[in-house]
């Protein structure tokens, strides 16, 4: 009797799929198998291993290959999939697939292939380039009229050519025409072998997938993802021969490295490769391929050893009594306090206990810190799990902490689903933080996604912050999570003093618009002057980030998103003035473009900067203070771990002593001799549309602020700010948490915003304006017709405040609800109609507790 079992697989529908087991396979539940999909050869998880035959009148397809004699994913993990999936309307398939990050351990391989019409568009241009007596495969059929073969060049027929061909020129057309040729044979081509001998593009090839000419097919198959290093050993009996200078410099150097050299190193001293194959033909030495050795990396800890004060120790002993069982804790400590502390101290009282721990931040940028402290403290038993791991590393730490080899982990927001074993407590640093928010398929929240992981696991979980979001401040109050006050910074520090500065008596004074206030410039003077370190935050990318013409008022905007397009100004440049050939790119898709020398639309030469980005901010601070040694920290600057751990090596090295950055500069930092802060331009963002942004401002104002004074030496802030009286600023002015929050509370109860309801934003896009504004129309009608009652309220359809993201026009709907029951079961219905309506599911985003609604 067949056996059938259901996989799930990494595309955007809301089910799983019946695949028949051949004979002698035996796919596990959690295990990962090779399936036919379509033309593709996708990796899935089995979720049933005894599901029911399908219908009788489904085609049925088999199991390719099994690639896992156990299950990678045990129970509780399969639990916690699940459980996202359904809370955050995802896709199953797609959840695992961000819990498995495994693709370096599959080999995918595209081809492409010539179909029936490609065959027929074939003969049709043999037929008009060499006449009916030409050659033509046999079944072909051949058109008569000129004017429909594909390269029919002449008259009437060239004008229709273009119609239907659009904007392809004589030379893609001839590619096209080599492609066909290339694949007529009938056999699958690899896309490398086929862009190699056509010289075809990928959009290209993609084209012609589109008319149907060709398809595109994958292969999977299993590869060995270990990293591998050649290292040079000792062969032979020992005896030596006569040598060449050459040869006994290679021999010393090997005897140096204890008869073990990489070499790589041996290339690094310049010693030639022609004298070391001399030496292996001679049977002296000899080369074999090691698994390589992952370097945790990090920064050292200024401070190697860590006394626990008493309200640490308390804390302390509040977390690790309940160890075994489900706690959730909010850990609200203000900047300074020692939380790290605490954390490493819980990992290492859970370790005595045989339990691993999961500690989370939010940003790269704080992991090389994380990683410096953890390696110090646990050595090779910590993981590491971020994006920017290579895939072979990444499936390296997974698999160590796996097999329990690693049993602390550190790691940003995908490292919760990391599968270590006997798991027993997870923290979660800077909780309040955004990035912990996934912005994509699955669109989880990690911070969540931790308290209900420790609750499948009886696992203690531990929310940090000086900042708490507002959701998580509320559970507290309710008794749902238990909270640990750490009041004061360690050794009775005080916090530093901050000053407001009005921007708007600034000028008023000063007569100009300046990016840094008088009293920032002085005080930052004074800083360097005493040999202290100083940050200021300005939380834009680039230069400027607008250009706009001064005699029409055009901005020059992306030409895929409805964005301005930010002005990266080369060093040497200078003024106001945007010069052609400077670079403008888009944040949001990567566009780039030069700086025109006209306004496009008026021809006008007078283009203009407007806004300071962090760039800038790095160039005026170099006018303004020649002798400084200046660092920028933002993404141009910072591009991969490496570029990270060097610059921040230089800032605890004291080889920086002025930084200007984005708010990566205002995480989790502890660096002594830090004095002063500056936060400039960092209220802008009450101006957006989003309920939250007071919230934001208030936070990242206070963790910049608390950058300064972590040493002996007391700390200063000074703020810019045009909004002086606004109560997110005085609160963070005087480092008041309970006075935001209640503020903040009162604001959101009223209107009913989270905490004190549930919320959903759904975005309808596509690439063309006319389908997302009727789609966004059908589920706007649908969900408003099927409010029940005061429990849903729906607000929109209306285009999103980002008309258009790479070339997606975007609108959206928010649902707000009393109940989170409601709320689920109106999207799930939602989702349902647009089945039924014809709208794509992949067209459809639903982010449920959405952090973002631009």
């Amino acid at each position: 009797m067949p056996a059938y079992c259901e996989v799930a697989l990494p595309v955007p529908l809301d089910h799983t799929f019946t695949y028949e087991v051949r004979q002698g396979q035996r796919p596990q539940r959690g295990a990962r198998v090779i399936v036919p999909f379509r033309n593709e050869k996708m990796i899935g998880v089995v979720t049933a291993t005894d599901a029911p035959p399908p219908a009788a009148d489904l085609e049925v397809r088999y199991l390719e290959a099994v690639l896992d004699e156990e299950p990678l994913l045990n129970e509780h993990l399969l639990g916690l999939a699940e459980w996202i999936a359904q809370y955050y309307l995802a896709p199953l398939g797609e959840v695992l697939r961000a819990m498995l990050p495994l693709t370096a351990e599959v080999r995918r391989t595209v081809y492409y292939r010539i179909t029936d019409l490609g065959r027929d568009v074939l003969a049709a241009t043999t037929d008009g380039d060499t006449g009916s007596s030409g050659p033509r495969r046999s079944g072909a059929r051949t058109t008569a009229d000129p004017s429909q073969r594909p390269w029919f060049h002449e008259g009437v027929a060239q004008d229709d050519k273009r119609k239907r061909r659009g904007r392809l020129s004589r030379e893609e057309q001839d590619m096209e025409r080599k492609v066909l040729e290339r694949l007529a044979e009938g056999e699958p081509v690899k896309v490398s072998t086929l862009r190699t001998a056509t010289a075809a593009s990928l959009p290209l090839l993609a084209g012609m997938v589109r008319k149907k000419w060709i398809a595109r097919e994958t292969a999977a198959a299993e590869r060995d993802a270990r990293r591998m290093e050649r290292f040079l050993v000792p062969a032979g009996d020992g005896r030596l021969p006569a040598l060449t200078e050459k040869q006994q410099a290679i021999l010393a150097e090997l005897a140096a490295w204890d008869g073990a050299m990489p070499l790589a190193e041996l290339r690094r001293r310049n010693l030639p490769s022609s004298t070391l194959q001399t030496l292996v033909r001679r049977g002296l030495v000899r080369i074999e391929e090691r698994p390589q050795a992952f370097r945790l990396g990090g920064l050292p800890p200024a401070n190697p050893v860590i006394t626990l004060n008493v309200a640490q120790i308390d804390a302390l002993e509040a977390v690790t009594s309940t160890l075994g069982e489900f706690h959730s804790f909010l850990f609200f400590g203000v900047t300074g306090s020692g939380k790290t502390a605490v954390y490493l101290a819980a990992m290492q009282k859970a370790l005595e206990r045989g339990l691993s721990s999961i500690l989370l931040v939010p940003e790269i940028g704080l992991t090389p810190q994380m990683a410096g402290l953890l390696d110090q403290e646990f050595g090779q038993k910590v993981a590491l799990l971020h994006s920017a791991l290579t895939p072979e590393e990444r499936s390296e730490q997974w698999r160590r902490i796996r097999r329990g080899e690693a049993p602390i982990v550190v790691g940003t927001r995908s490292a919760i689903f990391s599968p270590a074993p006997n798991l027993g407590l997870i923290l979660v640093d800077e909780e309040h933080d955004q990035s912990y928010k996934q912005e994509e398929t699955p669109r989880y929240n990690a911070r969540d996604v931790a308290v209900m992981r420790a609750k499948l696991a009886n696992a203690v979980v531990v929310l940090g912050s000086a900042t708490p979001s507002l959701e998580s401040w509320e559970n507290a109050a309710r008794a749902k999570y238990a909270r640990i006050e750490l009041r004061d910074r360690v050794m009775n520090r005080p916090l530093p003093e901050v000053e407001l500065v009005d921007m708007r008596r600034e000028f008023q004074e000063t007569g100009r618009e300046g990016l840094f206030s008088r009293s920032l410039v002085e005080q930052t003077k004074s800083a360097l002057e005493r040999g202290e370190q100083a940050l200021i935050l300005l939380n834009r990318r680039g230069y400027s980030f607008v250009v706009m013409c001064r005699a029409c008022g055009e901005k020059l905007e992306c030409q895929n998103c409805a964005i301005a397009l930010t002005h990266h100004k080369p060093p040497a440049e200078d003024n106001g003035e945007a010069f052609a050939g400077q670079r403008l790119q888009c944040h949001y898709c990567g566009y780039r473009r030069t700086v025109p020398a006209s306004c496009p639309k008026c021809g006008s030469k007078h283009l203009y900067y407007l806004g300071a980005g962090s760039q800038q901010g790095e160039e005026r601070l170099q006018e303004i203070f020649p002798g400084a040694r200046i660092g920028r920290m933002d993404r141009d600057t910072v591009r991969g771990r490496s570029d990270l751990e060097r610059l921040l090596a230089r800032l605890h090295s004291g080889e920086i002593n002025l930084l200007v950055g984005t708010q990566m500069i205002a995480k989790g930092h502890d660096i002594h001799s830090v004095t002063l802060v500056g936060v400039v331009g960092c209220d802008y963002a009450l101006t957006l549309p989003d309920f939250r942004a007071a919230e934001r401002v208030f936070q990242l104002m206070t963790q910049v602020s608390g950058r300064a004074g972590r040493g002996d030496l007391p700390g200063r802030v000074v703020v810019q700010t045009y909004y002086p009286d606004h109560y997110a600023i005085l609160a963070a002015t005087a480092h008041d948490y309970e006075k935001f929050a209640e503020r903040e509370l009162k604001y959101r109860r009223w209107m009913h915003y989270p905490p004190f309801g549930v919320l959903a934003n759904v975005l309808v896009q596509s690439p063309k304006l006319e389908e997302a504004a009727g789609w966004a129309a059908v589920l706007g009608k649908y969900l408003v017709q099927n409010q029940s009652g005061e429990t849903v309220r729906v607000l929109g359809p209306c285009t999103a405040p980002i008309a258009r993201i790479k070339g997606v026009y975007r609108f959206h709907l928010i649902l707000k609800a009393t109940s989170r029951k409601a709320l689920n079961a109106s999207l799930r219905s939602m989702l349902e109609h647009a089945d039924k309506a014809g709208v794509p599911r992949r067209n459809v985003i639903v982010d449920v507790d959405a952090l973002r609604l631009m």
